[in-house]
């Protein structure tokens, strides 16, 4: 019997073995999943916890819920990949072998590579909202707040989900504008990249935004170390930003399963081909998700995207054929502006994102480049699509590959 080693039991993991469960014969293929955490978090919703909009309880289920039946689920750590071998070893020294081996650990946040970060103010006036604990830490501390100078910096690029840091501001101007506060609070958006985003249109457009709400945006501001104790982050030219509270995107890196198993480049993201998803050392491992190293989103629909490119690749792989390089870096994302609005963009690795209406070209309903509370409920609506369709496997009505169809050129 042959054996499908999936490594990551969150986004992107669970639901490869969702669309791989029903093809492949069950006489033939053992798939089996390996994750150390038996709660799966919807981690889009983290950005609302700290505004009272969705609670801890809202943002978890039990993830046996959602693989298949028939597959192995195993709960334990990994200590490390040995693909040389075919081979994986548990922390509890179990060693599993496989045939092909889907690698989707994800990413997480280190606050320990900033210097100082984690030094006195950690909890305290320092906050993530990237963690469902520091997000509801975050919105019991907003809960008795009563201004001054609030700073969201982004230490380092890539992060999770690259809209979310901009949504957060956009949150805090409608929550504090809603509390009575807005006077008293003064919020900077610093950030490493040139501006507002990572894309020179849809930063043009969300830097307006920001400015629109008398929110200052200080770009390529690379952070150094922090000096908790005097409430500065002070920049690698020594340049200084003061604030009362800090609310942080500290450096994200892949797991320390890759860099143990010696996968991964300096931040553990594993080198993989950005057009077929397999692995640019090993023919029979495939990466996806927040695992990978390549230019696209960090971001769920990413992830989906992926998941139907890789679905492909692996039975042709398994049949002898050739992985296609149909991926494209396509990516699809809601930005909550405030005050019951949203922004849309869709893009990939070439195509910057354009207005025009999603998915239906000329119908919408989702207008792209544009804030419209349309968008703000496909924002919200997505949770209730996430656990019920996304993570199952199912079919959506958006094509793995970007679509110019409905799309205006500028």
């Amino acid at each position: 019997m042959k054996k499908l080693l999936i490594l990551g039991g969150g986004t992107a993991g669970t639901m490869m073995a969702n669309k791989l469960a029903p093809v492949l014969d069950k006489k033939e293929w053992q798939i089996t999943i390996v994750d150390q955490h038996e709660t799966h978090y919807y981690q889009p919703g983290f950005l609302f916890i700290p505004f009272g909009i969705y609670t801890r309880e809202d943002v978890i289920k039990p993830r046996l819920d959602f693989f298949p039946p028939g597959v192995e689920v195993i709960i334990s750590p990994i200590e490390e990949i040995k693909p040389e071998s075919n081979k994986v070893k548990l922390e509890n020294g179990k060693v599993l072998t496989y045939d092909y081996l889907i690698i989707a650990t994800g990413s997480d946040i280190h606050p320990e590579e900033t210097e100082g970060l984690l030094d006195g103010g950690w909890r305290q006036n320092i906050f993530d909202f990237y963690t469902v604990d520091g997000a509801v830490a975050l919105a019991n501390f907003l809960k008795y707040w009563k201004g001054g100078r609030m700073v969201v910096n982004i230490v380092e690029m890539p992060i999770k989900c690259p809209v979310a840091p901009l949504e957060f501001v956009f949150l805090a101007d409608w929550w504090f504008t809603e509390q009575g506060l807005r006077d008293n609070v003064e919020i900077e958006y610093v950030t490493p990249l040139p501006g507002a985003f990572t894309k020179p249109i849809a930063s043009k457009l969300l830097g307006q935004f920001l400015e629109k709400k008398n929110i200052k945006l200080t770009p390529e501001f690379s952070v150094g170390r922090v000096d908790a104790s005097n409430n500065k982050i002070i920049s690698w030219d020594d340049k200084e930003i003061s604030y009362d509270l800090l609310v942080t995107i500290p450096t994200n890196m892949g797991a320390e399963v890759i860099a143990r198993s010696g996968l991964g480049d300096d931040l553990n993201f594993i080198p993989t081909h950005p057009g077929t998803l397999q692995s640019k050392q090993y023919e029979n491992i495939f990466v996806l998700g927040d695992a990978t190293d390549l230019p696209s989103s960090k971001a769920g629909s990413v992830a989906h995207f992926e998941a139907e490119v890789l679905t492909d690749n692996f039975l042709r792989t398994i049949e002898g054929r050739e992985p296609q390089p149909k991926f494209d870096g396509h990516a699809n994302c809601f930005i909550e502006s405030g005050f019951g609005k949203g922004v849309l963009i869709d893009f990939n690795y070439d195509v910057e994102p354009l207005p025009g209406k999603f998915p239906l070209p000329g119908v919408g309903p989702f207008s792209l480049l544009q804030e419209t509370r349309m968008n703000h409920w496909g924002k919200m609506m997505f949770r209730w699509v996430y656990w019920h369709l996304l993570l199952k496997g199912s079919e959506l009505p958006i094509e793995a590959q970007m679509n110019m169809a409905g799309k205006r050129g500028l």
